[in-house]
């Protein structure tokens, strides 16, 4: 019995040392919280994912391109909580992404906040700790 529970163990370790981490991250590893951004665009698919869920516009700048951005938002359980649904998002919708940009220059945010096309303002939480007003507590407006 005792050589069985050994084998069992150390098959289980073996399986664990070949499986990668999913690594969690601070806000400030990544995003700047000094540079805010607002942006507003149309969403063009939705990422209801553990550790971070994603949202994806497409903005068009003042020059008339369209930019796609990739928007990192708290998990789905965190944003459940705060009353934010996957269907708040539908695919052609135009929203109001309130955030932080990435520190790597790319079009990459952290959102505070969504505005949905029927007015409601979403709390889209944190990532991470370390954000301005993580949103910790705050429920949808």
């Amino acid at each position: 019995m005792r050589a069985a529970s050994r084998l069992l163990a150390s098959v289980g370790f073996a399986l664990l040392a070949g499986t990668p981490a999913l690594a969690h991250h601070s806000f400030a590893a990544e995003f700047d919280g000094t540079k805010p951004v607002t942006l507003k665009g149309t969403v063009t698919r939705v990422e209801w994912i553990s550790p971070h869920g994603w949202g994806h516009i497409d903005v068009k700048g003042p020059d008339g391109k369209v930019v796609s951005w990739a928007i990192e938002t708290a998990g789905p359980n965190a944003l459940l909580r705060r009353g934010v649904r996957k269907t708040d998002f539908p695919i052609g919708s135009e929203v109001v992404v309130s955030g932080y940009r990435a520190k790597n220059g790319t079009s990459t945010a952290n959102a505070s906040t969504f505005t949905v096309p029927d007015g409601r303002e979403l709390i889209a939480g944190s990532s991470g700790t370390g954000a301005p007003g993580d949103g910790a507590g705050v429920r949808a407006k």
